[in-house]
């Protein structure tokens, strides 16, 4: 009888099974959740501005402290995630989201009001890259589509919390909606995150037996060039990434449309790109991460020349639609290389600083492309400057893959059973 029962066991304890798809969606509603911290603020900030009678670049202070905090901290997190495991950061982050809503909602002036956004910004950080790295963990058939459905935590966080923090402004006061935040956060969080305490412990044969035919491949360079090369890369296509991003809404007012239309040009970016992130998964199990890093890249590039071309109405939804689809499944691709070619107790390590150099690179990208207007009166070559450092993402992307070798097993080694 027991004999019988084996099968049935060691199937579900493989990857790819059924409680691996159950922690893909514990793990995609912690996202939401935790992601809240890099919406809400930009949500806040006229209300903010207003009742402390500051300049707009004061009132910006609060979001520049949470990206940093989420970009830090997230590689604080994910060295402790290697260490400790995904509940011990994913704890932290939660306390600390918790007590910087408190402290943001009691804040007294505008700097105890940026400071909480610094503890905002990394307990946001333990819901995005730690959770990437956990999920590719559980997954070997289909890693590309779980990480990139992981990965859409973000975006749906920008779709759902706006909406709900902007009705808790107009209706209460920013005060109370930020404290309702971290209510929310308080009582939804805890249990998502116990509900993550196990570990995958999934023997070489049930690994093996996810992906059968399965040839690994190889680079020519050491894990320490390889991260220098991915780090350079997600800083280069994220300046890319932020040309539109951040300055749609202000182009369009430029160009007579109003504001109205960048921002519904914004929203079609976003949703679009939940969609291109899921379909990124498919082509990952597909290709692999790095075809994936360089078909996105290279897609992303062209919808930057024909923003730098076509300005009519019509063209900049057309071509926001285009971005979204193409650029979304870039960020997550990084993830999948990272379980690729890095053991995979490094993962949460290797996937934060990844992570981190793409925040650093929509900051950059968001600040040069206003500098570049305000040289030149116009954001067409802030366009061409975005492509430029696109083809350096596209340059490192095509390189790597075309550097690669397959690992054949060799005459002398053992074979598995």
């Amino acid at each position: 009888m027991a004999g019988s029962q084996a099968p049935a066991a060691a199937v579900e304890r493989g990857p790819d099974g059924r409680a691996s798809w159950l922690r893909l969606l514990v793990a995609l509603t912690l996202s939401t959740l935790g992601g809240v911290g890099l919406w809400s603020v930009v949500v806040a900030l006229p209300a903010v501005q207003a009742e402390f009678g500051t300049a707009r670049g004061a009132a910006s202070l609060p979001y520049v402290l949470a990206m940093i905090g989420f970009g830090f901290g997230a590689i604080a997190m994910g060295r402790l995630a290697d260490r400790a495991g995904i509940v011990v950061p994913l704890a932290i982050g939660w306390v600390l989201l918790c007590a910087g809503y408190l402290a943001a909602g009691l804040a007294p002036n505008l700097l105890a009001y940026a400071l909480a956004h610094a503890l905002i910004g990394v307990g946001s950080s333990a819901s995005f890259a730690p959770l990437l790295a956990d999920i590719s963990l559980w997954f070997v058939r289909r890693r590309g589509i779980a990480v990139a459905i992981c990965a859409s935590g973000n975006y749906l966080a920008g779709a759902i919390w706006p909406p709900l923090v902007q009705l808790g402004v107009a209706e209460f006061g920013w005060r109370p909606a930020h404290l309702a935040v971290g209510a929310i956060c308080l009582v939804t969080m805890p249990a998502l995150i116990l509900a993550l305490r196990p570990k995958p412990r999934f023997s070489a044969a049930a690994t093996a037996a996810a992906r059968p035919g399965f040839v690994p491949t190889r680079l020519p360079i050491g894990p320490g060039t390889l991260q220098l090369l991915l780090i350079v890369a997600g800083i280069a296509c994220c300046v890319a990434m932020a040309m539109p991003q951040v300055h749609i809404v202000a182009y369009c007012g430029d160009l007579g449309y109003g504001p109205a239309r960048g921002a519904e040009m914004l929203t079609l970016m976003l949703g679009f790109g939940i969609v291109s992130r899921v379909a990124s998964g498919f082509v990952a199990d597909r290709l692999g991460g790095l075809a994936t890093l360089l078909v996105g890249s290279t897609l992303q590039a062209l919808a930057l020349l024909l923003y730098a071309f076509f300005d009519g109405l019509a063209s900049l939804y057309v071509i926001s639609i285009l971005f979204g689809l193409f650029q979304g499944g870039i960020v997550p691709s990084y993830a999948i290389i990272v379980r690729e070619y890095f053991p995979a107790n490094e993962a949460a390590s290797r996937v934060a600083i990844c992570i981190t150099a793409t925040i650093v690179g929509m900051a950059l990208g968001g600040w040069l492309s206003g500098v570049i207007f305000d040289l030149t009166g116009s954001y067409h070559a802030a366009f061409l400057h975005g492509l430029a450092w696109n083809l350096l993402n596209v340059g490192i992307a095509a390189y790597l893959l075309a550097s690669r070798s397959r690992r054949e097993p060799s005459a002398t080694a053992p074979v598995p059973a």
